[in-house]
């Protein structure tokens, strides 16, 4: 009979999140995930095979995490759901730290994780389809948080100005859809 392992898959990545959050991207190495943890490079290498596999772990965590806070879409207008996308933006820490976001710089390297991030978008801006003024004031607002959130990598919330400007997004959001 096996021993059973003290640290599990999710463990590692919740130990992983602690390290980009302490050291940023640049912190995380799989000999960097060993020490935190406690265990051997093998055993880190057992639950993921190179750093692009732990990155692209947490990444899908993340957006796993984003997508159950967004909730159901299906259905939902276009201006509810970029209401709804804002609010998870606003609210979610893993959407929003900046040095967790730099970990997407090195997940887009990889080509697989690219089409994999444009069929996510793909899916959104499905959503917010047509050529109705609403569902076009959606698509803008939606561009806006996401443009504020890259911008956010580069270090733009030094003094806290992530909240007013995803407030000014909202507020003009809300705006054109009343001038409608």
């Amino acid at each position: 009979m096996g021993r059973k392992p003290t640290i599990t898959r999710e463990g590692l990545l919740g130990i992983a999140e602690g390290i980009v959050h302490a050291e940023g991207a640049a912190g995380l190495t799989i000999d960097a995930l060993a020490r935190a943890a406690g265990i051997s490079k093998g055993g880190v290498q057992y639950s993921f095979a190179s750093k692009d596999d732990l990155v692209r772990a947490l990444i899908e965590r993340w957006t796993h995490q984003f997508d159950e806070l967004l909730g159901e879409m299906e259905g939902l207008a276009p201006a509810d759901l970029v209401r709804k996308y804002i609010g998870v933006m606003r609210s979610s820490q893993a959407a929003m730290n900046a040095k967790m976001a730099g970990l997407m710089i090195a997940y887009i390297q990889n080509p697989q994780n690219v089409t994999e991030t444009r069929q996510w978008y793909r899916s959104m801006f499905e959503r917010l389809g047509g050529a109705t003024p609403e569902a076009q004031a959606a698509r803008v607002a939606l561009l806006a948080v996401e443009g504020l959130f890259l911008l956010r990598i580069a270090g733009i919330d030094e003094n806290g100005e992530w909240s007013g400007f995803l407030d000014d997004v909202e507020s003009v959001f809300e705006r054109l859809l009343k001038t409608r």
